[in-house]
């Protein structure tokens, strides 16, 4: 039997496991007994995937690459949450605690990087380490102690807008915070980006919510025990209750320094990754400088663990890391962009092709040299990427109509870009899974989105490489595409169609988001289902619905509309579109008092105060006295009205009196998307009652036609006719009955129309009309139950749920001699 030699590797991170995963893919555990080391107490993690932990997209347990159990299974011995303290190259041995000592053959070290963390007055605590409520962003508790302390805090600052600042504050905007990013030049991400792309991006970020502050540089930190704001060196204070750091990494050195390697800014590597004048001894990652160049992305380091593996497992292998050419995709708060080589031309004879369209996002910039692409930035169009990100790697010759490499021309199939990628061409940057890795999963049976993207990992990262791993399985699965079951759940989370889910539901008597999530998806929550199934379970429970508040969008825990500045909407309830005096002047005394900027008389008959800061809600809903509009919520919305025949002289229906009857018997109905009704006095149908989703429009001989299923959004679609009926009553009856229907049959996020459009009029007509189901009693009898569970929401203006509901902040400096005395 063949002595095995001992490889140890310090450091578990994203180098150091896909190390070991090449070694394995090689046979390499016939030749090693492999010993790991990980500073922190886990397996193998997705560090990119933390912003989708820290917005709530990801579960923590779904960024695993390797759990703990990968390790045993494949004979790895990890001393996990141990740090090296110290390595004997002469002894050849590892230390580490206070009496753990293990030799090695072969000595990888990969230590990643650390947050750089500048100097800051008044940034530390009465202990060790930084003051409460001030965060760095690289780590799995990071990430975790930033979420706990995120769910009651109600501002939050970012230093730094580079990619993981801006990462930090979608993630913290997600959670409700209002986010402000200081960065220090004058536009974000100027590593990778240019003036304009940045200044592209600031736009596309502040539509978001997001406060920016460039030119910024943070002097010292605000508050005693606890972070309460920012100064900078201009003079300015920025307030919040939670801080995060984030103004770059460096690479973690300093057990190579002490051990006697060469560093410089980096652990500095031979092309064969062996540490400089060290035998045996090798390193990669972003600890490492080679050629004088340091990487803080994915890429490289794919590149690295091959080469690395390679020379490891086969002593007479040539294999030679020459750097890499730094090229990416991913996405900053949902906006795609590809970056590849240089920012910016070599010189004036380079050639520069750009293309922008501001208002849209989009901006495309070639940097060309000698006929050949050198660098490329592509944000908010992600097509282009494919094509040119070929023939940057490939340092292929250009077309001479520059057009081509940043549009689809007409006539161009949709495969080209794929179909003429290589085999060995990266598709996922996250996971560094190439095209051949996609091919194969295909050919192994894997012919579903969903199955090959959690059996090659691609597309489970950032998401950006989505639409190229759909088009390969396409290509390579032709007529043996299998459709994914998923595309039937109700919700992503829980693997049951909606009648499934209501089924177990009620038998299981499962009450709350949480219990569902427990009994129907082995406790697995997912932060992407919890609204669809707060609004089911209202449906199913009504008033005994157990609220849980981290299942409710920000709309529906303040009960107003998110604008995109982070101020709020308030659209109190006007009844069928009658109002008074009296309540337009209640309405007037608070637009002036609060000085609401914009006041708008909105399409469905109401008034609508925009630009209202979040912890001013309370006392403005407390002073207007009025209902809410529900104008924020998947519900019954408005029902709007002509004057029927109060003054019309062509009314044959009293519309309005109608119109205020159903707003006030459905108002704040839960629905799986929101409903508009209206109603028309005479079929000139002035309040467009025949394109909502559901209408009323008088005819003549006292009756009403109740109309289903309209649309005059982004779809427009005439309602279909449900039935005729002689009274205002009866009306209220089908139109709740259609409702209740909708409610327990539609998809999540479902308009009515496509309800109407997928089951038929007639069918419809069979079931509501003809009951040849027997249900019309029991839709009755539960949409009465719902009307009578009915509460006013805005009740919660004068008793808020929590303590911070709608509070922004919470302290601030209360005199000028606090700051002062910093």
């Amino acid at each position: 039997m063949t002595h095995k030699q001992r490889l140890v590797i310090i450091g578990n991170g994203m180098a150091g496991a896909r190390l070991v995963e090449e070694v394995l893919a090689r046979q390499g555990s016939n030749l090693f007994e492999i010993i790991m080391f990980g500073a922190e107490p886990y397996g193998n993690y997705n560090r990119i995937l933390l912003s989708g932990v820290l917005a709530g997209t990801h579960d923590p347990k779904d960024i695993f690459i390797n759990p703990l159990s990968w390790y045993e299974e494949n004979n790895i011995t990890l001393h996990a949450g141990k740090h090296v303290s110290a390595i004997d190259p002469v002894s050849k041995v590892v230390l580490a605690g206070d009496d753990l000592v293990e030799p090695y053959d072969k000595l990888v070290i990969a230590t990643g990087s650390k947050p750089f963390v500048p100097a800051l007055e008044n940034l530390s605590g009465e202990q060790s380490g930084l003051k409460d409520g001030i965060f760095v962003f690289r780590t799995m508790d990071d990430c975790q102690e930033m979420v706990e302390y995120a769910s009651h805090a109600r501002k939050a600052v970012i230093v730094g807008g580079g990619l993981l600042g801006l990462e930090a504050a979608r993630g913290l905007l997600n959670r409700g915070l209002e986010v402000h990013v200081a960065h220090v030049t004058t536009h974000l991400m100027n590593v990778q980006l240019d003036p304009s792309a940045g200044k592209i991006l600031q736009k596309s970020l502040e539509s978001m919510g997001v406060h920016l502050h460039l030119k910024k540089r943070a002097s010292s930190v605000l508050g005693n025990g606890h972070v309460t704001g920012l100064a900078f060196q201009d003079g300015s204070l920025l307030d919040c209750d939670m801080l995060v750091i984030s103004t770059g990494i460096r690479p973690n050195i300093e057990l190579a320094c002490q051990s006697g390697l060469a560093v410089d800014q980096g652990i500095l590597v031979e092309d064969d990754l062996s540490c400089k004048g060290m035998r045996n001894i090798y390193a990669l990652g972003e600890c490492i400088q080679h050629r004088g160049q340091t990487y803080g992305l994915v890429s490289p380091i794919w590149e690295q663990a091959q080469v690395l593996a390679e020379r490891l497992v086969d002593e007479a292998s040539q294999a030679l890391y020459q750097g890499s050419q730094v090229s990416t995709k991913l996405k900053v708060m949902g906006v795609e962009l590809a970056i590849m080589g240089e920012k910016d031309p070599y010189s004036e004879d380079d050639e520069v092709v750009t293309y922008a369209e501001p208002g849209k996002g989009i901006y495309k910039k070639l940097i060309i040299h000698d006929n050949r692409l050198v660098g490329a930035t592509l944000m908010g169009d992600g097509q282009a990427a494919p094509r040119v990100l070929q023939l940057f790697d490939r340092k292929a010759p250009l077309p001479e109509n520059r057009a081509e490499l940043l549009f689809s021309l007409a006539g161009e199939s949709k495969a080209t870009s794929v179909a003429d990628l290589p085999d060995s061409a990266q598709i996922c940057n996250c996971n560094g899974v190439t095209k051949g890795k996609i091919i194969a999963g295909v050919k192994a049976g894997k012919r579903s989105l969903k199955v090959l993207c959690d059996f090659t990992r691609a597309g489970t990262g950032c998401g950006a490489c989505k639409s190229q791993v759909q088009e390969i399985l396409e290509q390579a699965a032709g007529d043996q595409l299998v459709e994914d079951p998923s595309i039937h759940y109700y919700v992503p989370g829980v693997a049951l169609t909606k009648p499934e889910l209501i089924k177990a539901i009620r038998e299981q008597n499962l009450r709350s988001v949480s219990a569902v999530f427990m009994a129907l998806a082995h406790g697995k929550e997912d932060p992407a289902s919890k609204l669809g199934l707060a609004s089911l379970l209202k449906i199913i429970w009504g008033k005994d619905y157990e609220d849980e508040r981290d299942a409710r969008f920000i709309n529906d825990r303040v009960h107003a509309n998110i604008q995109h500045d982070g101020t709020f909407s308030v659209v109190p309830r006007i009844y069928g579109g009658v109002t008074s005096a009296e309540e337009l002047r209640r309405i007037a005394d608070v637009a002036e008092k609060y000085r609401v900027p914009m006041v708008k008389i909105t399409g469905g008959q109401r008034i609508d105060l925009l630009g209202i800061e979040k912890e001013q809600l309370p006392q403005v809903w407390q002073d207007l006295g009025m209902p809410s509009g529900h104008a924020y919520t998947k519900s019954f919305r408005t029902c709007k009205t002509c004057v029927g025949t109060d003054f019309c002289r062509f009314g044959v229906g009293d519309s309005t009196a109608l119109g205020i009857k159903i707003e006030k018997r459905f108002q704040g109905i839960e629905s799986p998307h929101k409903m508009k009704l209206a109603v028309s006095g005479c079929p000139r149908n002035c309040a467009e009652a025949t394109i909502k989703d559901l209408g009323a429009v008088a005819i003549e001989g006292g009756k009403w036609e109740i109309f289903i299923g309209g649309a005059a959004g982004a779809s427009v679609r005439k309602g279909d006719v449900l039935c005729i009926v002689d009274s205002q009553e009866k009306v209220l009856q089908y139109m709740g009955r259609f409702m209740q229907y909708y409610r327990e049959n539609a998809r999540y996020l479902e308009r009515t129309y496509g309800l109407v459009q997928r089951m038929g009029i007639e069918r419809l007509r069979q079931i509501l009309i003809d009951d040849v189901d027997g249900i019309c009693e029991r839709l009755d009898r539960d949409m009465q139950a719902a009307v009578e569970a009915y509460k006013d929401p805005w009740q919660e203006a004068i008793m808020p749920h929590t303590p911070g509901q709608f509070t922004s902040v919470v302290e601030t400096i209360s005199s000028v001699t606090k700051v002062e005395a910093l």
